[in-house]
């Protein structure tokens, strides 16, 4: 469940991460001033493809795949654990829509705690770039990253944010992976909308769960990202960061970037849940002999 659950997470980042950097950098361009770096999505892409170059796009892309090694790892494992628990408890009979949510619930926070090192690197190697270049890391790769946090900063860096990171994973992994799980279900075996389970039934669920948990979870993302990029003593806490970006940039701030978001977390979704299908009956197959 771990093994799997981490490589089609990986497969997934490598996907979409042009987008994960897209969206970061969007989140933190009105920190701090009322001009807006990029108008939109496209023009974000536009402007750091000709400004950096294109693989400047995937910048960061080493911190992405220790994240999702460490946090999609635990998360998808907990999960799956959590519902095959579930199952038992049941009598064989699949969890309910609220069982789904809390073992969604679980899976995140767990994977929450453990993935936020690689959050916060990836998060860094990623605006690094927007920083006037007096006041730029130059970090090389997540390891480097990491070392020169732990050394620079102390090792509880590493999980500065992490209230945030949690409830964050909280409130999107529920939408994502119960939204998911009880969305399969009902295309599949109750409305009847596929008559196989493949392709297009796994398709369908992921972007139902990926628009559903996009909406609910942005906010949250954002002031976890605005944490993590803060200097030490900028901001109290997650809530004096939310009425403070509030108070600058106004409600709608909570939203922004929300198409790289959903197109980050929806094709993430989709891919994810893609794989991870795939890998599980590549398994069932070879390995369990089914």
């Amino acid at each position: 469940n771990y093994l799997l659950g981490g490589t089609a997470g990986v497969l997934a980042t490598t996907c979409v991460q042009p987008m994960d950097l897209v969206k970061t950098r969007m989140q933190l361009s009105g920190e701090g001033t009322a001009e807006k770096l990029y108008s939109s999505s496209f023009d974000a892409i536009v402007k750091i493809t000709k400004q950096e170059g294109f693989f400047k796009l995937y910048k960061g892309y080493t911190s992405g795949v220790l994240r999702q090694i460490t946090y999609t790892t635990t998360r998808l494992g907990v999960f799956t654990n959590c519902m095959n628990y579930m199952r038992k408890r049941n009598n064989g009979e699949n969890p309910s829509f609220l069982q789904k949510m809390l073992c969604g619930m679980i899976g995140g926070a767990c994977g929450a705690v453990v993935g936020n090192p690689a959050e916060v690197s990836l998060i860094r190697c990623s605006a690094d770039n927007r920083l006037p270049p007096e006041q730029r890391r130059g970090y090389t790769n997540c390891f480097q990253a990491i070392y020169r946090i732990v050394k620079e900063e102390g090792v509880k860096t590493l999980w500065k944010g992490t209230s945030a990171t949690v409830v964050r994973a909280v409130v999107l992994n529920p939408a994502q992976l119960g939204g998911y799980a009880q969305a399969k279900e009902l295309y599949y075996e109750k409305w009847h909308l596929f008559k196989t389970d493949g392709m297009g039934l796994y398709i369908a669920s992921s972007l139902t769960s990926g628009l559903f948990c996009s909406f609910v979870s942005l906010p949250v993302d954002i002031v976890k990202t605005r944490l993590q990029m803060a200097k030490p003593g900028e901001y109290k806490g997650a809530f004096d960061c939310l009425k403070v970006l509030m108070k600058n940039e106004g409600v709608f701030a909570l939203w922004k970037g929300f198409t790289p978001y959903f197109l980050r977390i929806g094709p993430h979704t989709i891919f994810t849940f893609l794989f991870l299908e795939q890998l599980n009956k590549l398994f069932a197959k070879y390995y369990m002999k089914q």
